[in-house]
């Protein structure tokens, strides 16, 4: 009889305390060299390698690390690099590889979305159609070298597949698919066959598309492709790796000519279960077993979950046969609890972060080749922590669950129509055509950061930091007076995250200190804690926005972040439906709202840039999750008053699939990116007659360039070709807070001009 191994599908980037980030930082900033900053990173993620060495993972993942994005690795791995960043060197410059993810003054950084219905944005490969793939280096045969001679561990070498990685690209024709495949084969064989060479025994090949529908000219060409690899390279072992959710077609999945197959045993339980028991196994293939959450936060429970390891043990018959591993890349989840000191104890006994996940799945491996007995202490101390959480008078909240209780089944619903109300509101903000704002947040400084500290650490007063916030807010309005917006935000310079500063004012929540996860390149969040039930205690955007609101007499829009994006961007308790979740969320914020109207606010947006992102990959479960998250949202909002506007904003997503339940919100204004996808979201709106408001993101803020006039009007123009020139409203694509005082400035310069020359030319044009 073999062992069961335990093994790792990927770790976290950014280090326990975002070393990481701080080393990319300061190299873009040109504070290190280049020889110093990949001494830097080598020495960090060496040190990831070491520790997984020493909690006792069997498989360690090798080329999972990354300087920005995993699949950008890999498309410039092959050298699919789009034209306007090309060279003559065979190897990608550091400059080029950052330039593509970043871009730089001569050329748009490439677009980035969503990563399947995670928070984590991958950048998108842009192929052509006759774009020639070539090898450029093999960076994992690097990464595999470095730690099998630096640390004597032999790794399992991780990559997208060929498959997922042509399914995610954009900008080739579909019948092109075929010829382009053919071309990467050989590419990834050789990649394959070096490392084999090198002493490589497993090699994981992620396929999380195959979680997605597929048609039979899909699953052909994962038979094609796959017989072809291991053909070519048929001593080396393949783990073919899903994640995220089941995969539909498990019997044609197990049989391709791969050594092993990774299944979501978390997202996708019961329907992998399911197959497993009505299919069977295929005989002398490996089953890595994603028991372990890695998208979540709270400890597995060890004694279920060693139950239906043993079902899935008797399933594979041989205990070689059987891995245990996280759901998917633990890049998902924080580093280490260790670091969290200040936690109640009761909370912080019930967490597992990255690290000690994988000592779960040592434990869980060890108890298997052993005896339930060998791992009996682990098991009912898990217990006990679990059981103490959710006794605890914080999941016990009697007045939410009475509210949650009283609750109509039919959808809440605005008081009169939407163009009702746009006359309404017409007569009262007198805008002018093609008015112009921001969707809320302005640069945080070294100094607002730093205000932030000296607060937090006691250092300053609550007066000298609203003094301080204050004469921010008042810098900015200025700003935005002088610049010429229509309608003005306060600059959310109190808030350190959109998710973050509300739930630090509402019960339900909890906060760590170093619980920071990747959303895209050195970005990082620190999601919040959902682990009781949700309720409001008291006025938490009020203060700032009527403040701000008595500095002009332009409009100030309110600014809170809506139901499902709190939601979406937060580490969620797992014992209750998301719906009682989405609800709870909903409840709190409809009292915010209400006490922002009864301030005099008028314009109230309520930001849902997570509500596509956590759209279920599985088609038969969309529907509910939609119904779900517009009920939350218009519980929160639909009570208002004719003359209150409702804004929201949605970034980076794939507008065409969800474009019915954006018009179902029934906001007044929707504000959506068009300038990362080069324009491409309006071609939505073709097809589907919008009539509500809707505010183009022309302004790509997560790029440092500063558009030009020209640029940011020609996407205006081309959304006035289907859009009615009266809903149409003008801003940036997201908040300016990582943006630089002396980028944004200029850039909202050149957005206002461009509008303005837009209007001139559409008032023209009716004269005539």
């Amino acid at each position: 009889m073999g062992k069961v191994l335990s093994a790792n599908l990927g770790y976290p980037r950014i280090g326990e305390k975002r070393e990481w980030k701080r080393a990319l930082e300061a190299f873009w900033a040109g504070k290190s060299s280049k020889e110093t900053f990949l001494e830097t990173i080598k020495t960090l993620r060496l040190s990831y390698l070491k520790k997984q060495k020493d909690l006792g993972v069997d498989l360690i993942p090798i080329g999972d690390f990354s300087l920005y994005d995993h699949v950008l690795d890999t498309a410039v791995l092959f050298g699919l690099i789009p034209d306007r960043f090309q060279t003559d060197d065979k190897e990608i410059a550091l400059e080029t590889y950052f330039s593509i993810a970043r871009g730089n003054q001569d050329a748009e950084a490439s677009e980035m979305t969503k990563w399947f219905d995670t928070n984590y944005h991958y950048i998108v490969p842009e192929i052509s159609n006759d774009t020639k793939p070539h090898l450029t280096k093999n960076r994992l045969l690097d990464l595999f070298n470095e730690a099998k001679n630096e640390l004597g561990i032999v790794g399992k070498p991780v990559i997208v597949g060929p498959i997922t990685l042509l399914k995610l690209a954009k900008g080739y024709d579909s019948d092109h698919f075929d010829t382009l495949l053919d071309a990467l084969l050989p590419l990834y064989v050789q990649v394959l066959a070096e490392l084999q060479e090198a002493g490589a025994e497993w090699v994981q090949i992620d396929e999380p598309i195959l979680v997605k529908a597929q048609s039979e000219e899909d699953l052909a060409a994962f038979s094609k492709g796959y017989a072809y690899i291991k053909k070519n390279v048929p001593e080396l072992k393949l783990l073919l790796q899903t994640y995220f959710e089941a995969v539909d077609h498990y019997q044609e999945v197990t049989a391709l000519p791969v050594d092993g197959f990774g299944f979501d045993f978390v997202a996708g339980k019961a329907e992998n279960l399911a197959a497993i028991k009505t299919y069977g196994f295929p005989k002398d293939k490996v089953l890595a077993a994603g028991v372990v959450d890695g998208r979540n936060i709270w400890k597995t429970d060890l004694s279920a979950t060693f139950t239906e390891l043993q079902t899935l043990l008797s399933a594979v018959k041989d205990h070689k046969n059987l891995w245990v591993t996280p759901s998917s890349s633990l890049l998902h989840v924080p580093v280490t609890v260790s670091n969290e000191t200040e936690l109640d104890p009761v909370l912080k006994h019930a967490l597992a972060f990255a690290d000690e996940k994988l000592g779960e799945i040592v434990v869980l491996a060890k108890g298997l080749n052993e005896s339930e007995a060998a791992i009996y202490g682990a098991v009912e101390q898990n217990r006990a922590d679990l059981n103490a959480l959710q006794q605890s008078v914080h999941r016990n909240n009697a007045a939410v669950q009475a509210e949650l209780d009283q609750l109509s089944k039919e959808l809440p619903t605005r008081p009169a129509s939407f163009d009702l109300r746009q006359q309404v509101q017409a007569d009262a903000f007198q805008l002018p055509p093609l008015p112009t704002t921001t969707i809320g947040s302005f640069p945080q400084t070294k100094e607002v950061r730093q205000a932030r500290r000296n607060w937090r650490k006691g250092e300053w007063s609550d007066s000298q930091y609203d003094q301080f916030i204050k004469e921010e807010t008042k810098k900015w309005i200025d700003i935005q007076e002088e610049i010429g917006l229509d309608v003005l935000v306060h600059g959310e310079f109190e808030r350190n995250d959109m998710v973050e500063y509300f739930g630090e004012k509402l019960d339900g929540f909890a906060f760590t200190r170093f619980g920071w996860v990747q959303s895209y390149g050195s970005r990082c969040v620190k999601p919040p804690l959902i682990f009781g039930d949700v309720s409001w205690k008291e006025p938490m955007t009020v203060k700032e926005s009527a403040y701000a609101q008595s500095l002009t007499n332009k409009p100030v829009k309110g600014m809170l972040t809506g139901p499902v994006t709190i939601y979406n961007w937060s580490f969620v308790r797992n014992d209750i439906s998301q719906a009682s979740v989405f609800n709870q969320i909903a409840l709190a914020l409809k009292k915010e709202v209400h006490a922002l109207e009864e301030a005099n606010i008028r314009m109230i947006q309520v930001d849902e840039p997570a509500l596509r992102e956590g759209l279920p990959l599985k088609e038969e479960k969309k529907a509910g999750y939609l119904h779900d998250a517009v009920y939350s949202f218009r519980l929160a909002t639909t009570f208002v008053k004719n003359d209150t506007q409702i804004h929201t904003h949605m970034c980076y997503s794939e507008f065409d699939e969800i474009i019915d339940t954006i018009d179902a919100l029934d906001t007044d204004v929707i504000s959506i990116e068009a300038a990362r996808s080069h324009g491409e979201i309006i071609a939505t709106f073709e097809d589907f007659h919008y009539k509500k408001g809707i505010g183009l993101g022309v302004y790509d803020i997560h790029s440092p360039r500063i558009p030009s006039v020209a640029e940011m009007k020609s996407y205006a123009e081309r959304a006035l070709n289907v859009l009615d020139p009266k809903v149409v409203w003008i801003n940036p694509d997201c908040g300016l807070k990582t943006r630089r005082t002396e980028e944004t400035v200029p850039a909202l310069k050149n957005m206002v001009e461009a509008a303005q020359q837009v209007r001139a030319e559409l008032s023209h044009t009716v004269s005539r």
